[in-house]
């Protein structure tokens, strides 16, 4: 079965494309955590009360399934190698490009813990739930004194702020780089992101990629 999927994917990325599982992990996740940063930021301005606890609710209910599609596309991607496409040629752009998929991944991971670690802190919080529907447990901190829970919930906020700030820096840029591979550069890296984009006038088409025994390499390349 893991075999199956793996040549469907990389059928897929020997063209200088992410397969559709990949292009969907991506799209999803952006549109969660884009929703989470301006839900939680409203949420913030919201009055002590009721309707704080309910956003807060709403706010746990879409970060949680954030953390298990993390985990889920960490697992996709240690089977289907990613395509090896032009921003991968770009030398110290791209060093600079895959240490940000990392700071991606790590602030994937940050935020949906330090939140759950912050919801299960306060013991009135009430229950979570993944998605709004299904129950999710909290952390087991009972046996923690109520001065080492606070501590633990100052620190979880401490990471959630610094992991939105890192976001918030990112985001930008990585739309930003991404344009300019497309617009400026005439690089094929949002072509391989978007199924269903046309090639442009005059685009050359992707070359044929193969591996290499370490990545996808172009022929040209290997030649």
């Amino acid at each position: 079965m893991i075999r199956r999927l793996q040549e469907w994917g990389n059928s897929y990325t020997r063209q200088g494309r992410y397969s559709p599982v990949g292009i969907a992990f991506h799209w999803i996740m952006a549109a969660l955590i884009l929703f989470q940063l301006g839900w939680g930021m409203w949420t913030d301005w919201l009055m002590p009360g009721g309707d704080k606890l309910a956003a807060y609710g709403v706010h746990s209910a879409v970060g949680l399934p954030i953390l298990l599609l993390a985990i889920a596309r960490m697992a996709w991607r240690s089977i289907v190698t990613d395509p090896y496409n032009d921003a991968d040629t770009q030398g110290w752009q791209t060093k600079i490009a895959h240490a940000t998929a990392i700071i991606f991944y790590v602030t994937f991971f940050t935020l949906p813990l330090s939140g759950w670690a912050m919801w299960s802190s306060v013991a009135p919080a009430g229950p979570l739930y993944l998605g709004g529907f299904l129950p999710w447990p909290q952390l087991p901190l009972d046996a923690f004194s109520p001065g080492a829970r606070m501590m633990l919930l100052d620190l979880a906020e401490d990471v959630h702020t610094a992991s939105v700030i890192v976001l918030c820096v990112l985001i930008p840029a990585h739309v930003g780089a991404a344009l300019k591979h497309h617009f400026v550069d005439h690089h094929d890296v949002l072509d391989g992101m978007l199924p269903h984009l046309e090639d442009r006038p005059g685009h050359p088409p992707v070359p044929p990629h193969i591996h290499s025994g370490q990545g996808f390499r172009r022929e040209s390349e290997l030649g």
